[in-house]
């Protein structure tokens, strides 16, 4: 090779003035060395231009984003994208520092980098992504684009990241995302961007992705375009042959069955209308209810039952707080009801709430029905925190007045919670209550079943964030300021089964929520027991 150096230990140093040959082999070393020189400097040039470009990027998107932080973060894209540069990128760049005497700057990041987020924040990131694109049934293509439903900060995805996404689904053996951002980030670079990323990298991953699902045809034609651009790719040339082979005893087994399938194909014909009529009457599965509704697809009420939702100013029963400022409530669901509270709590209560509880967000938990330990789950992704009446008066007066508008005793409640639901956050399909195979759900507290949920909007979010209802087709869809309540339990004391919930992932956006899980003990004579099960 032509930068080369010569090794120094075939010259011997007490000849080196008797064999001009020898010193003629320094001088190729000498310029080996000046050529090695040369290179080095290219590359800090380089390397220092890089650096140059990275601050320069950086510095008009830090600008940009700090204007409006949670707008920004709002956007999916742009939290993956953070993800992925303070994971991945920012590490990339230490390592290209590193090389010289920045030790400012290196102290400086590496003190930082215990803030930073881990390898397992990336992941959860991408899995939000994909868990948004299934759920609203976006394509690749319009997650890339950033055309995303009431974006304010638009963002496009680079080669880099459609397949860093298809990566994280390739590691977790979900072969579908991996086609399709794989496909993705081909589609962008046969489109001319230009990127680190090859396209014999990218069709690699993509070429298994789609052999994994059995489309030996797809993967075989792939191969062959590979092939085209790298015609030494050993792996390539091995599935070449492999997928060929696969094709043509595929065929002859086909070939082989064709006469005994067209003799049963009448009967195939007739149990498959069978079987369509059938599948025709069953219910669709939960996942797929839950995805509907979130997407705004949910079953209409009939205009007779519509007719019978109004909304009115409410005083519970002229009670003395709500005598001169009656509460505006409108009727959302009717089986199970559903009200909402309009203006019920203010912009300044709002602020107090969050502040109080952004020091303390952790993940969210969930109470598990066997033990009653709360624990987290990777149906509920949000982080929240609880603030107890006692600790500031805004805590205490929102507590009364959901006391004074359900007339239900709060002392027995539990803690208001607030909970912080980022891009893709969600609850999946859940009750509140405990039911009859979860005796101990709520056994610690000492304070019985929970009888009434009160959920507090304390944000707008720009896409997606609804609370849906899958076994009636009930969506209600965040509006700041307001609450929905509803009942759990019959006044009999039985669980609502028509009460299971949940949170949609949030598309666009930032949802903020608190609630108030109010319980059995306390209600006696407030909600006295009816002796009908589904009174």
């Amino acid at each position: 090779a032509p930068n080369e150096l010569r090794p120094a230990s075939i010259l011997d140093p007490h000849q080196l003035t008797h064999s001009t040959s020898q010193m003629t082999d320094l001088l190729y070393t000498e310029k080996g060395l000046v050529t090695s020189l040369k290179e080095y400097i290219r590359q800090e040039e380089n390397r220092l231009e890089q650096v140059k470009e990275w601050a320069d990027k950086l510095d008009s998107l830090t600008i940009t984003a700090t204007q409006d932080p949670e707008g920004f973060l709002g956007h999916p894209v742009n939290a993956f994208k953070l993800m992925k540069r303070l994971n991945s990128e920012w590490a990339d760049l230490e390592s290209l520092v590193l090389k010289d005497t920045a030790n400012g700057f290196i102290s400086n990041l590496t003190a930082q980098r215990q803030f930073f987020p881990t390898d397992e924040d990336q992941t959860g990131a991408a899995k939000a992504l994909l868990r948004l694109q299934d759920t609203y049934q976006l394509s690749a293509n319009t997650i890339s684009n950033g055309d995303l439903p009431g974006v304010v900060h638009k963002s496009r995805m680079t080669v880099a990241d459609c397949f860093e996404l298809g990566k994280i689904a390739y590691s977790e053996a979900d072969y579908y995302h991996t086609e399709l951002w794989m496909a993705q980030a081909l589609t962008q670079l046969d489109e001319g961007e230009e990127s680190t990323i090859d396209k014999v990298s990218v069709m690699d991953y993509l070429n298994y992705a789609i052999y994994q699902q059995g489309e030996l045809e797809r993967a075989l034609e792939l191969t062959k375009r590979m092939l085209k651009l790298d015609p030494n790719h050993q792996r390539a040339n091995g599935n070449l042959k492999y997928f060929e082979f696969q094709l043509e005893k595929q065929r002859k087994a086909e070939a082989e069955k064709k006469e005994q399938e067209d003799k049963k194909r009448e009967k195939k014909v007739l149990d498959k209308r069978e079987a369509q009529r059938k599948r025709s009457k069953d219910p669709l599965p939960e996942r797929k209810k839950y995805e509907m509704l979130c997407r705004g697809e949910g079953v209409k009420l009939t205009p007779r039952r519509q007719s019978r939702l109004f909304c009115r100013y409410f005083d519970n029963n002229r009670n003395p707080q709500l005598l001169l400022a009656p509460v505006k409530q409108e009727d959302e669901w009717d089986r199970p009801r559903i009200v909402r509270y309009h203006d019920i709590i203010s912009d300044s209560e709002i602020k107090t709430v969050k502040e109080m509880a952004k020091p303390r967000l952790r993940r969210a938990t969930i109470s598990n029905p066997t033990t009653g330990v709360l624990e987290t789950a990777p149906y509920r992704i949000s982080k929240s925190a609880w603030l107890s009446g006692y600790e500031h008066s805004t805590i205490e007066k929102i507590n009364q007045r959901i006391e004074d508008i359900t007339g239900l005793e709060m002392d027995t409640a539990e803690e208001l919670q607030v909970a912080n639901y980022g891009v893709g956050g969600q609850y999946e399909p859940h009750f509140d209550f405990g039911r009859k195979d979860e005796p101990d759900a709520f056994k610690e507290l000492g304070t019985g079943n929970r009888i009434a949920t009160w959920l507090f909007y304390m944000s707008d979010v720009s896409a997606g964030g609804a609370t849906v209802f899958p076994d009636v087709g009930a969506a209600v869809w965040p509006k700041k300021g307001t609450a929905v309540f509803w009942y759990n339990l019959f006044a009999s004391g039985e669980g609502d089964y028509s009460t299971r919930h949940a949170a949609c992932p949030v598309l666009v956006g930032n949802k903020w929520v608190s609630n108030k899980w109010i319980h059995e003990r306390g209600q006696e004579f407030r909600r006295p027991c009816e002796m009908s099960e589904n009174e």
